[in-house]
């Protein structure tokens, strides 16, 4: 694969719960296999021929001079994921400017071992800035199939252009990964950003209302404990799609509540019972353990999935983890989601995204964002589509206004944040996000209630699910006739709001220059078929110190 260009410097759970739990199903906001050197199909050793690469390999988190590799070997055909056995393995690792690796730049050494779930992790440095590298793992005579990775630009660079994948919320059980072996198939990407629910927790057939499992993942029940959560992280990285866009470009992760339990908050979660599921500081702890363990995520303070990466002059991108610090969500209506003293980011992260965006050079100021932060109001829907709508939220089915598992449920933080931008004349700030499992293209309003005629301090733009339930999934209607009854209704309702599709699947690719960020948005045919096609659906961009969505005719 060829880059699209060279910087200078480049040389080259248990039965007992109750089934509401069980069916809740919170998105958010009103609330051909591929062909190529990068088809990542698993080993033809077998397993029972150990060691083994079972699960793939991954990079993550590019920097100027290096970037994050990652594997996971099967030293024996006992060693599964989850099960601590199988002994200590030396892994091999070799980067090269070449996909044949002859012409070799760094190679190591690292150990995985059952305390790690036998999952290793190289963080390399001394490469160049915006550079393709492939990589591969070796063990016991095993050789790992071939990865490309790629650098970011240097801090100082006049970087032309920058394209990233952007996906969220892929359920296994309710769908393939189509829309990744679509983005892996590109051949274009610097980086492909997942803005969290990597996972679910739900045991079989527990999440959303279809009929069937596409496809039934392991293990079978609601994970809870270490094992389990390195369990379900194993049967996700089994998947060829995800392999093969893992082995086409750089991951840049964060969390949302999914890897966790359905709405995650600081001390608890609503798919968390204290006592028949043990302690939620001990969940909580598993699952951050399990997720740095099997992700190529670079942790910037412990247990946390908030820093910043940057890509030239063009682009910085804040990560943000909204699970950790967050205060518990309140009930609709009673006035609370404005009070002071609760918070979703957490004051320490708050003031660090602050103080980022404030300092920031560079042309654009991008924020990976898990949950919605334009504000959003259910307007005047039928009782028809308001139920399904208010159960793919998880809240209460009448007198809905407002999703308060994301930004709508911590005006403060937003208050405070929009003013931030404001005051100090921050421009060109765009929200990145997943969670709801619908596409948006929305201006960031700072006050909703007098817009337009009151100004804009950022854009967003929303993708929907890989695979994750959305609204026609939800009352089994054809796709694209919930959405051409709800989108007009929620636009009346929601004057900053350019779009909104409230029943496809697929990804965005974001591309962008000094003059515009663009977001194409692509939806595939059918989540229920492995070979599911990929077709562009809409695009918008905002221009250069706007501050606004408009919709532009083409992809890039």
């Amino acid at each position: 694969m060829t880059s699209r260009y060279r910087s200078p410097e480049s040389t080259h759970s248990p039965d007992s719960l109750s089934p509401h739990r069980r069916s809740v199903v919170k998105a958010a906001a009103a609330t051909a296999v591929l062909t190529g050197p990068f088809a990542a199909a698993l080993p033809a050793r077998a397993a029972d021929e150990a060691p083994a690469f079972l699960h793939g390999l991954a990079s993550g988190d590019p920097l100027p001079d290096g970037v994050l590799l990652w594997t996971r070997v099967t030293p024996t055909a006992q060693a599964t994921p989850g099960s601590g056995l199988g002994p200590d393995t030396p892994v091999d690792w070799v980067v090269a400017r070449d996909r044949a690796l002859t012409d070799i730049v760094a190679k190591g050494t690292v150990t995985a071992t059952a305390a790690t779930d036998h999952t290793v992790k190289a963080d390399i440095r001394g490469l160049s800035p915006a550079t393709d590298y492939w990589f591969r793992f070796s063990a016991g005579g095993t050789d790992s199939p071939v990865a490309r990775t790629r650098t970011a630009p240097a801090a100082d660079a006049r970087v032309p252009g920058l394209r990233f994948g952007v996906v969220s919320c892929a359920n296994w059980e309710a769908g393939y990964f189509s829309a990744y072996r679509h983005l892996a198939a590109r051949g274009d990407l610097d980086a492909w950003l997942h803005l969290g629910d990597y996972i679910y927790e739900y045991g079989t057939g527990e999440y959303g209302t279809r009929d069937t499992v596409v496809r039934q993942h392991a293990p079978a029940h609601e994970i809870v404990t270490l094992a389990d959560y390195r369990t379900r992280h194993g049967r996700y990285k089994t998947d060829p799609d995800l392999q093969a866009l893992h082995a086409a470009a750089p991951v840049v992760a964060i969390w949302d509540d999914h890897e966790f339990a359905n709405d995650a908050w600081s001390g608890g979660a609503e798919n968390h019972t204290e006592g028949a599921e043990g302690t939620w500081t001990a969940r909580q702890a598993a699952a951050k353990q399990a997720y740095f363990e099997w992700m190529p995520v670079r942790p910037a303070l412990a247990g946390t999935t908030y820093r910043r990466l940057r890509f030239g002059k063009l682009a910085d991108l804040s990560l943000l983890d909204l699970r950790s610090f967050r205060s518990q969500q309140v009930a609709v209506g009673n006035g609370s989601v404005d009070d002071p003293d609760r918070t979703l980011t957490g004051r320490a992260q708050l003031d660090w995204l602050k103080a980022g965006l404030k300092a920031s050079d560079t042309t654009w100021r991008l924020v990976g964002n898990s949950v919605m932060i334009s504000p959003f109001a259910i307007g005047s829907l039928s009782a028809d589509l308001l139920k399904p709508l208010a159960e793919l939220l998880g809240l209460p089915k009448e007198g809905l206004a407002l999703n308060t598992d994301q930004w709508d449920g911590y005006t403060d933080d937003r208050r405070e944040l929009l003013a931030h931008l404001r005051a100090n004349a921050i421009r060109n700030t765009v929200f990145l996000t997943g969670d709801i499992h619908m596409a948006w293209a929305n201006d960031v309003p700072v006050d909703a209630g007098t817009y337009p005629l009151s100004p804009s301090a950022a854009t967003e733009f929303v993708v929907t699910s890989v695979t994750s339930d959305n609204l026609d999934d939800l009352t089994k209607a054809p796709e694209g006739t919930i959405s051409a009854v709800a989108a007009p209704v929620i636009r009346a309702a929601n004057r900053h709001v350019h779009w909104v599709d409230t029943d496809r699947h697929g990804y965005g690719v974001l591309d962008i220059t000094a003059e515009r960020a663009q977001m194409d948005y692509y939806v595939i045919s059918d989540k229920t078929r492995p070979g599911a096609t990929s077709a562009w659906q809409r695009s918008y961009r905002t221009r250069s110190g706007t501050q606004k969505v408009e919709r532009t005719y083409s992809p890039v």
